[in-house]
């Protein structure tokens, strides 16, 4: 039981940091690798770089995407899409109260 007791704050470090730490990282991965499986055609979207365009191609084969915007088509890697960004982009507007 003196062992035990020793070893208590050691063990109760390693729970916090994997619930604090490790936990909430890897939902955020899996969030983020669904958000890219569940891209379609007509999605828009912004990148991790700050480009601004709408889906309007895949490419499986180099797990890619084709992004129309303002200076044409171009093609970017699906992990380069930033999920937090296009869900605010997506959002419905709401209007501002008035005082």
């Amino acid at each position: 039981m003196d062992q035990l007791t020793q070893f208590a704050p050691i063990i109760l470090m390693f729970v916090v940091v994997y619930f604090f730490m490790i936990r909430p990282q890897m939902k955020k991965a899996k969030q983020e690798k669904n958000f890219a499986a569940e891209l379609k055609k007509g999605d828009r979207v912004i990148t991790k770089s700050g480009m601004h365009g709408k889906i309007v191609d895949f490419s499986e084969k180099n797990n890619s995407v084709v992004i129309e915007t303002g200076a044409g088509k171009i093609t970017f890697d699906r992990s380069s899409i930033s999920m937090e960004m296009s869900k605010k982009l997506n959002e419905p507007v709401k209007e501002k109260e008035t005082k």
